[in-house]
């Protein structure tokens, strides 16, 4: 399961969906896990991690990673790391249906020996470049500023790889800020077609603590208080019983927030 966004536009609600399902076992996919994975893997959804760069942006360590990886707890966390150049070329491949991607990287790190990437020579020049097998997630999860009723979906902003996520994706889940009846032109925007798009759910304030373009701004004082927060297993475990096993949307989400801000 792929849940993507680059410094904005990050589906921290639907990831709490997913922390609400009880869903386990899975391999979360993102070129950069940060909040929302910590809390994915603290609470056992995850067995296996694919990425290319994790923390709290700003701040430090992805504590309830480290205890997984370090200690097994809640469950053992197996990692895969690459490049943010090979996740990127590796979406890419599983959205054009390559079996692999391409590109000069990799060469001379220790990356190499821990993680799948090989060496092939280009038929045409007899350079030697890295391939890494591509990205096919079950599915794909992303955040938007909108969609209109027919499932087209509109983003702005800074952009990372939320589209070639979609279309390697076998099914797709898309949580916007409003749907709208038209999509109007933005500068700079991408539109991720509705043939794309399994669903889309409306889900206002959905990227908290990340930011929306357009809608509202980063929260960095949640970022801080998360390095405390996650320090602790049994308070973390207190923290995501009251703000997300305890709330059913990301509206009492940000309300119960609020309430001890």
């Amino acid at each position: 399961m792929a849940l993507e966004g680059f410094t904005h536009l990050i589906p921290h609600a639907a990831g709490h969906e997913v922390i609400r399902q009880g869903r386990s076992g899975l391999t979360l996919v993102r070129m950069t896990p940060d909040v929302v994975h910590d809390q994915l893997i603290g609470v056992g959804c995850a067995r296996r991690l694919v990425f290319s760069w994790g923390g709290n942006p700003g701040v430090g360590s992805l504590r309830r990673l480290r205890d997984a990886v370090e200690n097994g707890w809640p469950a053992p966390l197996e990692l895969e790391e690459h490049s943010h150049a090979g996740m990127a070329a590796a979406y890419a491949a599983g959205a054009a249906n390559l079996p692999f991607g391409l590109l000069r990287g990799y060469a001379g790190t220790d990356l190499v020996p821990r993680t799948r990437v090989a060496s092939l020579e280009c038929p045409f020049t007899g350079e030697r470049v890295a391939a890494v097998p591509a990205l096919r997630p079950d599915v794909a999860i992303v955040h938007a500023q909108r969609a209109d009723r027919r499932g087209n979906v509109q983003l702005w902003g800074i952009v990372g790889v939320q589209k070639e996520a979609v279309l390697a994706a076998r099914r797709s889940l898309v949580t916007v800020e409003e749907i709208v009846p038209k999509l109007d032109p933005q500068p700079g925007a991408i539109v991720i077609p509705a043939w794309a798009v399994t669903a889309v759910a409306e889900a206002p304030g959905g990227a908290h603590p990340s930011y929306a373009h357009g809608y509202y701004e980063r929260d960095n004082g949640f970022y801080e208080a998360w390095d405390a927060i996650s320090r602790d297993r049994s308070g973390f475990l207190s923290w995501i019983d009251r703000h997300v096993l305890g709330t059913s949307d990301v509206g009492e989400y940000r309300r119960s927030l609020e309430a001890v801000a």
